[in-house]
């Protein structure tokens, strides 16, 4: 009997399963970050409470070890990040604003110094355009305080995420212990050690990420504020709490932050003190780049750089700041669980100082999780 011949040839047949496949992948995706932004008011503390969560897991691990109750040891550990957090916040709040005039003073004497030294016809004087943008400025406010009760309603909705994101981060410290449950319960049958590994590597990789990111973060805003003090540049402080909050932001964060204190440096200090402060941003990020990161970070889900900024331009599209914050955390989370799904395996602890490690990491410059 003779077959029927296919009608298209093999590499075409794949080609149409890989494109099925793919539009299935980025239809699902779609949903799900349109059920994300319509559920923002949901979801966005619940993604806050995973963050603390991951970052503190260890002190409530630390206090239930000792014998604390689980209720008890979750509140002082949300205690703790209530102090924690108010306490920078504070600090940086303070921080900027004593020396905001200062910086932003800086930042309008180094564009009159351009236009000046690099002889730019037909410009606005940098004083016209100070005066323009305070007139900007005092109209904005006008709108605002006419809609005063947009900016009330705004504050509120502030306050209530903050206290639900605090606690629903007490609910998981307090019922960590019962998450493994918890995915076999609501798993297919027979996939819930799959859902149970899936969800473990990406909170591990989240876990990875923010005890890393805090670190490095700390360290580079001491290192810069050091750097500017030695230099005596103004507003040390204020450009060190910049560098700490803008270190959430991988790349885009320490280039504006950097940028910010190099600028501050050439209005006040000069040209010379300027390219010295150059010197210190350069020496602390190449100090992050080759040291810190692969010391500390060398448990996480290690991403190319490429891929970074593309998940921080799709966050900021989708949540503006809040997006471009928690944009790699979560596509962190999703490395670590196509991970999973593909089946590697981390390799032993100790087998290189950059080579897989226990949560799955891959070397720096990969688009993902390593082959096991």
């Amino acid at each position: 009997m003779q077959t029927q011949k296919p009608l298209l040839p093999d590499g075409a047949r794949r080609t149409a399963a890989w494109c099925g496949v793919v539009l299935l992948v980025t239809g699902v995706v779609a949903v799900a970050v349109w059920l994300c932004v319509i559920f923002k008011p949901a979801v966005t503390p619940v993604l806050l409470a995973l963050l603390g969560t991951a970052l503190l897991g260890p002190v409530h691990s630390r206090l239930t070890a000792g014998g604390v109750n689980r209720s008890v040891a979750a509140g002082l550990t949300c205690a703790l990040l209530v102090a924690v957090v108010g306490g920078a916040g504070y600090i940086v709040v303070t921080a900027l604003v004593d020396t905001g005039p200062q910086i932003l003073g800086s930042l309008k004497r180094t564009g009159q110094w351009f236009v000046d030294h690099l002889g730019i016809k037909g410009t606005t004087d940098v004083d016209a355009l100070a005066a323009n943008a305070q007139k900007i400025l005092e109209k904005f406010g006008a709108s605002a305080a006419g809609g005063l009760l947009s900016g009330i309603s705004l504050i509120g909705s502030l306050l209530a995420t903050s206290v639900l994101a605090l606690l629903l981060t007490f609910f998981f410290l307090r019922d960590s212990d019962r998450a493994a449950s918890l995915a076999h319960a609501v798993a297919p049958r027979g996939t819930g050690d799959l859902v149970e590994a899936m969800g473990r590597r990406a909170f591990e990789a989240v876990q990875g990420f923010m005890r890393g990111t805090t670190f490095i973060a700390l360290i580079d805003a001491l290192c810069i504020t050091v750097g500017l003090l030695i230099l005596r540049v103004p507003g040390a402080v204020g450009l060190g709490a910049l560098v700490f909050v803008g270190a959430y932001i991988p790349y885009l964060g320490a280039f504006i932050s950097g940028a910010v204190a190099i600028l501050v440096a050439l209005a006040d200090r000069g040209v010379v003190i300027a390219l010295w402060a150059l010197g210190v941003v350069l020496a602390v990020q190449m100090l992050e780049g080759h040291v810190l990161q692969p010391m500390i970070q060398s448990r996480t889900v290690q991403m190319h750089p490429a891929t970074i900024m593309i998940a921080i331009t799709a966050g900021a599209g989708v949540a503006g700041l809040l997006g471009m914050l928690l944009a790699v955390p979560v596509c962190a989370a999703a490395f670590g669980i196509i991970g999973e799904l593909r089946g590697d395996r981390p390799g032993p602890a100790g087998a290189s100082p950059s080579g897989p490690s226990p949560s799955g990491a891959s070397p720096s410059g990969s688009f993902g999780p390593s082959e096991a």
